[in-house]
């Protein structure tokens, strides 16, 4: 059975919506829906932007999040609910409604939201919430780009290594060459962890050896000096 609301491909990697710019992730979602979803999403743009915020028990935006699978697609849906959220300029309060009320599939967009709305670190209680928990879609979309922008190094060295207690590739933790580079105590987060899955006898994820090697403040360093040593002729 074919998927009636996708016209060519797989769903926008989750990995984008966070990092692509919103004209973007709306043209490439567009390029995905058919003909009946495209209008389903520009109404409910539309409605989200004449009244945008939160007013009454529920919004009329907060009906569409909650629609979204069902009219887009699952797999595109995130990318949907983002976008809804931009046009009703939810701010962190709004944010915060919408994930303490919200299914995980709605908790997850509001965290891949998060970097276009809302600048400062208000919404931080938001990303450490989805830390604690054990779904890998919602710690993956939490250490996006503003988890790399507002965590404090402390928590954010403990959700490097919640992605490889849990299995979440560290492809989706934004920035990270930048901020594990001369991190020696995420070395010795990193060292232990290798040490207590050895001795018990578990394999270590090759994800801890990445994120090991960036961890030397000589890497950058090196990889710099050997580009621009001139080579003999």
């Amino acid at each position: 059975m074919t998927d009636t609301h996708a016209t060519s491909g797989a769903g926008i990697a989750a990995t984008t919506l966070a990092r692509t710019s919103l004209d973007d992730l709306r043209a490439r979602l567009i390029a995905h829906l058919d003909a009946a979803a495209r209008t389903w999403l520009d109404r409910a743009l539309d409605e989200a932007a004449a009244q945008p915020g939160i007013h009454g028990p529920i919004t009329v935006w907060e009906l569409r999040l909650a629609e979204a699978a069902r009219r887009c697609g699952p797999a595109h849906a995130d990318a949907a609910r983002v976008l809804i959220l931009h046009a009703a300029r939810a701010d962190a309060d709004a944010l915060g409604r919408v994930y303490s009320q919200g299914t995980a599939a709605e908790r997850r967009a509001v965290l891949h939201a998060l970097p276009h709305l809302v600048e400062g670190p208000d919404a931080l209680p938001l990303v450490e919430d989805a830390l604690r928990t054990n779904d890998t879609r919602l710690v993956a979309a939490a250490v996006g780009p503003y988890a790399a922008r507002h965590l404090a190094p402390h928590p954010w060295r403990h959700a490097v290594l919640k992605c490889l207690f849990t299995g979440v590739p560290v492809d989706h933790v934004a920035d990270l060459d930048r901020r594990a580079r001369g991190d020696t105590e995420l070395a010795r987060m990193l060292r232990d962890h290798a040490a207590e899955r050895t001795a018990a006898g578990r394999p270590v994820p090759r994800d801890l050896h990445r994120v090991l090697t960036l961890t030397d403040p000589t890497d950058g360093e090196e990889s710099r000096c050997a580009s621009s040593t001139p080579t003999s002729t």
